[in-house]
């Protein structure tokens, strides 16, 4: 009985190694293929989160400097003193 498991392991193994390399390496090279695909996806979103992000603050940036600006409350005082009645 032994005398026969022996050559049949060494084939099993043979044709293991086979498969493997015909049906598990290509499948796997697929699957790499896949993640570098979404990982390149997440990236592009990434970069335009951080764009848009970055517009964002610049608005946020203009709007401050207006409120904060000598020139806005200058401006409320005119109006006033051209809405207030003459004496």
């Amino acid at each position: 009985m032994s005398s026969i498991l022996i050559p049949l392991l060494g084939i099993s193994c043979g044709l293991l190694a086979i498969v493997g390399g015909v049906f598990f390496k290509p499948w796997l090279a697929m699957q790499q293929r896949k993640m570098e695909i979404e990982a390149q996806l997440v990236a592009e979103k990434a970069a335009q989160y951080a764009a848009q992000t970055e517009r964002l603050e610049q608005r946020v940036q203009v709007l401050e400097r207006i409120i904060t600006d000598r020139g806005v409350a200058l401006a409320d005082e005119i109006d006033k003193l051209r809405d207030a009645p003459l004496n």
